[in-house]
């Protein structure tokens, strides 16, 4: 395993994510009400210092680029289960800020974690060998799977929207069906063309990362002054902080569908993605994408933003009350 010098960066995640907690055990402001990110950044800095360590390559490091650009797409991405959320109501925020642009702000930098989080902490467990000897018997190369999953993704989109109270746990799942077949068609990274390499290596590495990351989510959600409250049909009254204990199985495949959704997306960039030695990574991307992406991620965010607001949030605070 190559190693090299911990890089600046991740000493100054653990500074912060000290002081933070630190401050938020004393309830200073802003830090008690904004903690998600005062934890989550310092959390992304630090994980992406020690796979530098590691590898002597990262994210952050070696393909700044991209890591800027899972920013903008994890919001986006975000707030396709905010719409969900609109119908399953599994959860509602509670004492956010009362000025509608900082309060927007704190929405965009916070949702913008979710990528970089769950992707550096998978490129961690995979550089500290996590997997490494796990090999699986070849699937058939077919694609007779295609149609089978298709039809899964589409019962597992609409079944939430008809039924929530029953089928919400769908939600969790639905991208991986309804976008592996089409990576797996165009030549887009693909854990089925993986499967049938005979490796389910990054499947395994993304179910541990969404369990880790879902831990800490809920973790520092439960201390921060602004933060979200579940309200999940019959499990309620088992909980560890906010979050039932069997809500705690959706954070691993909710990282699968993150890298299925963000596969797809790669295909619009022809397969330029975060993951080190992704195709073409080093072109850059055509003007016309960039032009539309803005216009897309800014567009929706504006009209979630705005319904969030409305539908999610339960209680609004004064300014670092």
């Amino acid at each position: 395993m190559a190693t090299a010098k911990l890089p600046a960066h991740a000493y100054l995640g653990l500074i912060i994510l000290a002081v933070s907690s630190m401050l938020l055990i004393s309830r200073t402001e802003p830090v008690y009400s904004l903690f998600y990110i005062f934890a989550w950044w310092p959390y992304i800095l630090l994980i992406d210092g020690l796979v530098y360590r590691y590898k002597g390559n990262s994210l952050l490091v070696d393909r700044t680029g991209e890591f800027l650009l899972l920013v903008p797409w994890s919001v986006f991405i975000w707030l396709i289960f905010e719409a969900f959320n609109i119908y399953i109501k599994n959860w509602y925020y509670v004492r956010i800020i009362d000025i509608r642009w900082l309060r927007w702000l704190g929405y965009f930098v916070a949702y913008g974690t979710v990528l970089p989080g769950l992707f550096e902490t998978t490129e961690f467990l995979e550089a500290a060998g996590l997997y490494k000897k796990r090999h699986i018997r070849p699937l058939s190369p077919t694609k007779s799977w295609y149609g089978p999953f298709i039809l899964l993704g589409l019962a597992f989109f609409i079944l939430p929207v008809i039924w929530p109270q029953y089928f919400f746990p769908l939600v969790w799942g639905c991208f991986v069906f309804l976008l592996e077949p089409i990576n797996h068609h165009f030549g887009g990274r693909s854990l089925m063309r993986d499967w049938q390499q005979g490796s389910l290596r990054k499947f395994s590495l993304l179910l541990t990362a969404g369990f880790i990351c879902g831990v800490f989510w809920e973790l520092w959600n439960f201390w921060a002054g602004s933060k979200w409250v579940y309200t999940v049909p019959f499990v309620e009254q088992f909980k560890v902080f906010e979050m039932p204990i069997a809500g705690y199985l959706g954070f691993p495949p909710f990282a699968v569908e993150c890298y299925v959704i963000y596969n797809f997306i790669s295909l619009l960039r022809e397969n330029k993605g975060w993951e080190e030695g992704s195709i073409g990574i080093q072109e850059k991307t055509a003007p016309y994408f960039v032009l539309a992406a803005v216009a897309i991620i800014v567009s929706y965010a504006y009209i979630m933003f705005q319904t969030i607001d409305q539908k999610t949030v339960h209680s609004f605070a004064p300014v670092f009350y």
